[in-house]
């Protein structure tokens, strides 16, 4: 149940200044995805600003962007909550909307055991036919799924992957030993994609593909075709813009990104709000670097 190998953007959320989804907008970022070989799609993720978005909200989008691929790479939805109940229903939605798999956040605030998180995910799973990527990122959540709740999980059936932000290497190659080839690992940070691969990873969620699509597609393929040279190298000249784009909470600083390229995204959903100016220029600096803008 490999759902994709190589580069998955996590799909900003164009919006008009009210808030509401800019639908055509959408379809533009979706198609300059394609158009640079992304592997998949992530919609309603972090990135995606989920956080602010209604469900309503976010199984049209699931299901406008479904509708604008028409299969041509994997749509994955975010889906997560911190209430069991919630995210059975939000997951049933994306999955009726489309979805060819969800990713699940753990649960936030309230931060489960990992009993309770192995009892969350389970259900969850029960509850769908679709595969499920764990999503593991501590730093926003509070909670932290170990290595051993990670192998647990990987014997439910539709849980085929883990979506592994929390910047620990030690604790990715210790899930990577414990599970073995047929569970996949994906890198949630951008700066560490190629130590990632390098456990056995299968590629990355990633926020830089939104302004770097191919760059980042290619980094994962010269990998597995043996271009270790080529794949540091791509990893390496990144490393100022990625640093650039992590300044501000993300994805302050990516929706500024394409806005700098002329994509027009529109504003973050409040509470997130306009960069800092001293963070603005960070990002155009980096950016200028990296041959974005001029």
């Amino acid at each position: 149940m490999s759902i994709f190998t190589g580069a998955g953007v996590a799909l900003v959320t164009p919006t008009f200044p009210d808030g509401t989804v800019n639908f055509e907008k959408m379809k533009e970022l979706i198609e300059f995805q394609l158009a640079n070989d992304t592997d998949a799609l992530i919609i309603c993720g972090t990135t995606g600003e989920a956080s602010t978005l209604s469900d309503e909200v976010q199984i049209e989008c699931v299901r406008y962007a479904v509708e604008v691929v028409k299969g041509r790479v994997p749509v994955i939805a975010g889906a997560g909550s911190n209430d069991t109940a919630h995210c059975i229903e939000l997951a049933k939605g994306c999955e009726t909307a489309g979805a060819d798999a969800v990713l699940l956040v753990t649960p936030y605030y309230n931060k489960a055991t990992q009993k309770g998180l192995i009892l969350h995910y389970t259900a969850v799973a029960e509850s769908l036919s679709i595969p499920i990527i764990l999503y593991n990122v501590p730093g926003r959540t509070g909670c932290n799924i170990t290595p051993k709740t990670v192998l647990e999980l990987s014997k439910v059936k539709n849980i085929v992957a883990v979506k592994e932000a929390s910047g620990n290497l030690s604790q990715v190659a210790e899930i990577a030993a414990l599970v073995g080839p047929d569970f996949d690992i994906y890198s949630g940070n951008d700066d560490q994609i190629l130590p990632i691969l390098s456990l056995g990873g299968k590629g990355v969620i990633s926020v830089l593909s939104n302004i770097a699509p191919k760059e980042t597609h290619d980094m994962v393929v010269k990998f597995f075709e043996g271009d270790l040279k080529g794949s540091i190298a791509l990893q390496l000249g990144a490393i100022e813009l990625i640093s650039a784009l992590f300044c501000e909470v993300n994805p302050i600083p990516v929706k500024t990104a394409l806005d700098l390229m002329g994509y027009e995204v529109g504003p973050c959903r409040m509470p997130l709000c306009a960069m800092e100016d001293k963070n603005l220029e960070t990002l155009k600096k980096a950016m200028k670097n990296y041959g974005l803008i001029s």
